[in-house]
């Protein structure tokens, strides 16, 4: 028997598989790609490497994800206090950085990525 926390991990992977396709679409792909990006990181207590599709904002060396739903994600935590080492795949390749975890009751959450020149 499933519990609710196994279908709904089930149905994230299923809607992250959808838009990591999407992105690859040659019709719809270079459209998403500009507002949709797959970031990599590792777990800073599991240690297991993770690849998830964000939305982002872009301006020179800096890439800002804002966290919908805060409460119910726990990715963005990897990068809370002095932050980490983290991949964004950015102009057809892969791009690291140094991410920041900020909360803010007005805001909510946003990781700000320094990219590394």
């Amino acid at each position: 028997m499933r519990t609710n926390g196994q279908l709904v991990d089930r149905a994230v992977e299923g809607f992250n598989r959808r838009v990591v396709a999407l992105r690859s679409s040659r019709r719809w792909g270079a459209a998403v790609r500009r507002h949709l990006t797959i970031v990599t990181y590792t777990g800073r207590r599991s240690g297991r490497t993770f690849s998830i599709p964000v939305g982002y904002r872009r301006t020179g060396d800096t890439v800002v994800i804002g966290v919908r739903i805060p409460g119910k994600k726990n990715w963005w935590r990897n990068f809370t206090g002095e932050g980490g080492p983290i991949t964004v795949e950015l102009d057809g390749g892969d791009r690291t950085g140094h991410a920041i975890a900020r909360e803010d009751p007005k805001t909510g959450v946003t990781v700000t990525v320094q990219l590394t020149p």
